[in-house]
């Protein structure tokens, strides 16, 4: 029988027989081993335990200890036995694709007769139970792709899907009378499946495209531990719960039309509040850091983003050229950047101007798939926090720390805590989705690290996220159900000023090339809302409430205009505030009010009249408490210019 040769991750080489899986090389050094073991790396890439080795190559034997792998191979089997129980309860369903994510799996099914819903899981999570109490043992074989397809003639989305492979042979699973194939990796036997959930069912489109037969998408989850998967399934329950649609929707905030279209948003008196109110700080606080803030339009000419370079790489996130007749091509802006270079353009700029600080709330526009939109957080009209700083490369460093320090006080004022730093830099061997000067790009990445090392802050190093023109510094946040997203950027860049012959007049009467760095501090309005609202679990703080009080008069005919004079009072202060004077149960209201996440409730009857007093009960508290109106006024009007923050107002600094 032929041979290869396997090299293991310490170098050393071992000679196996030809079709050898990573489980006899496993066995081969020990029995320990190879019961411990899920699933191997071959030449880097993650396969089956069980997948026949056909050449040489770098081997890697990943145990139970790597839990990342080990729960890929435990969802890619639970999604395997989903597929086979369903196969057998619907013979004529067809399947389509799976996968195992970084929150569980799922499977892509249609069936004319009849779509799955919701209240089919229970009898099919029974099904699963009972075929993995029988122990039954994964067939694998490795079979030609004539073969494969045979095998799944009538299975029209798999057929597609095999198309796609780019081998001679595929690894075949089999169960029972069930087949599938691209599951790597995957566990022996299904009852190393332990505990196991149903989520949910979902439409999805084939392949993501909305021009395409919608499917059905079921969604599971396993562990090896009954109490991880009690862990998990609790997670949910809380992300379900600080939902920005969910919450959206029960207080208001902002819809989604699908007659208008889909990823396009409105925004509702509620949520439009909570906007005007972050824009207001942002344009406040910008322009109190040295910054104009200007309008652009959101249509340009074609030929400026070709200029820029979006067209060439970012085309496919752009939404079509608009043709205007008469040789001229519109198209909606996917970024501000080129519209701030031409404002910067207008007029001969001097040394002495620099550094030149531009903002806006800029509209932008992105073509999303139809099945990556959500809510806010993915939409394809967005408004983003932008801003564009042109400077001298002497002023690069300053003006960097600048802008972080910037960022770092508008995170204080949000109590924005949990965050990191990431450099971003470029895959040198992408030169289709970067820029092409390995000059700029080595001096631009230099000079970003160099500032965080300045700076003294920690940071990783991430290769190929960069922006196509340029390294970045990204901001790192989690979200309330323990994401990871990018909120914020700096961004430096020696390309574009290059393309647009950007120039200032210097000290020496020469003309010198600008460096721009571009920055967004807290992403865009529709995502930074998203974020709060869950954050916050759509319990704003005062400042940033819709409603900041609700007033509630024991009795309308004879307290409503103390309770007007009260409102009067807060309203004079720029506070948000209504009397609830609706014919219903007090108790009522106040539950709704409670219902409703507004900061304040106030309730006024003989005694606070008489008095001069609110009674006031705080959200999230059972007891109210009994305050003079003009002490509680300005509390809360004290509390609003803190930003709901105790004690004194501060934020954190980096040393300049």
């Amino acid at each position: 029988m032929a041979e290869i040769q396997l090299t293991f991750p310490d170098g050393a080489k071992k000679t196996f027989d030809q079709a050898a899986s990573l489980f006899d090389v496993a066995k081969s050094i020990s029995t320990s081993l190879a019961k411990k073991a899920v699933a191997g790396k071959f030449n880097g890439e993650v396969v089956d335990l069980h997948q026949p080795l056909l050449e040489d190559g770098a081997i890697e034997i990943i145990t139970k200890d790597d839990e990342a792998i080990s729960l890929k191979a435990i969802w890619n089997t639970a999604a395997f036995v989903l597929a086979a129980v369903l196969k057998q309860r619907y013979p004529e369903m067809q399947f389509g694709e799976v996968n195992a994510t970084e929150d569980g799996f799922f499977y892509d099914t249609d069936n004319q007769n009849g779509q799955l819903a919701v209240t089919d899981l229970p009898d099919i999570k029974k099904a699963m139970a009972k075929l993995i109490q029988s122990g039954e043992a994964i067939q694998r074989v490795n079979m030609s792709m004539a073969d494969a397809k045979a095998l799944f003639a009538g299975q029209t989305y798999k057929l597609a899907l095999l198309d796609k492979v780019d081998a001679d042979q595929v690894l075949v699973y089999q169960l029972g009378t069930y087949s599938d194939f691209a599951l790597a990796p995957m566990l022996a036997k299904v009852s190393d499946v332990k505990f196991f959930e149903l989520l949910s069912v979902a439409g999805a489109y084939w392949q993501g495209k909305s021009s395409n037969q919608m499917l059905q998408r079921v969604y599971g989850t396993a562990y090896p531990k009954q109490a991880e998967l009690e862990a998990d399934l609790q997670r949910r329950q809380e992300a379900k719960e600080r939902d920005h649609r969910v919450i959206g929707n029960q207080l208001d905030l902002f819809f989604v039309d699908p007659k208008v279209g889909a990823g396009l948003p409105y925004w509702l008196p509620n949520g439009a509040t909570i906007r005007r109110t972050i824009e207001r700080y942002i344009i406040d606080k910008e322009v109190a850091n040295g910054y104009e803030h200007v309008y652009t339009p959101i249509l340009a000419n074609l030929d400026l983003y070709k200029q820029s370079g979006h067209w060439d790489h970012y085309r496919e996130d752009m939404f079509p050229p608009m043709d205007m007749g008469d040789g001229e091509m519109l198209e909606l802006r996917p970024m501000n950047c080129p519209s701030h270079i031409q404002v910067y353009k207008h007029h001969p700029r001097s040394y002495r101007e620099l550094p030149i600080r531009l903002a806006e709330l800029g509209m932008m526009h992105r073509y999303e798939k139809s099945g990556a939109l959500s809510g806010l957080q993915r939409v394809r009209e967005m408004t983003l926090n932008d801003g564009h700083t042109f400077v001298r490369p002497d002023q690069i460093q300053n003006e960097f720390k600048s802008i972080l320090n910037l960022m770092i006080q508008v995170y204080a004022d949000f109590n924005i805590n949990d965050y990191t730093f990431r450099l971003s830099y470029r895959d040198p061997k992408n030169t289709e989705k970067y820029y092409d000067d390995d000059e700029m790009w080595n001096k631009a990445q230099d000079m970003l690290k160099g500032a965080m090392d300045d700076l003294g802050l920690n940071y990783v190093e991430a290769e190929g996220e960069a922006a196509f023109y340029g390294p970045k510094l990204d901001v790192q946040t989690k979200t309330a159900t323990g994401n990871e997203e990018t909120l914020s950027t700096i961004q430096l860049d020696f390309m574009l000023p290059e393309r647009f012959e950007l120039e200032y007049v210097g000290e020496d009467g020469e003309m010198h090339r600008p460096v721009m760095i571009h920055r967004g501090l807290v992403s865009t309005m529709e995502r930074f809302t998203a974020y709060l609202t869950e954050i916050y679990k759509g319990a704003f703080p005062t400042w940033l409430a819709p409603t900041q009080a609700v007033i509630i008069p024991v009795k309308n005919d004879l307290h409503y205009e103390y309770a007007k004079g009260v409102k009067d009072a807060m309203v004079k202060k720029g506070l948000r505030v209504r009397i609830d004077d609706r014919n219903e149960k007090m108790g009522y209201k106040i539950r709704e009010a409670q219902t409703s996440k507004i900061p304040y409730t106030l309730v006024v009857g003989d005694q606070e009249m008489a008095e001069a007093t609110v009674s006031v009960r705080k959200y999230g508290e059972d007891n109210a408490v009994e305050e003079a109106s003009d002490m509680f006024v300005n509390a809360i009007f004290a509390e609003v210019g803190n930003y709901s923050r105790d004690g004194k107002k501060h934020a954190s600094k980096v040393n300049l």
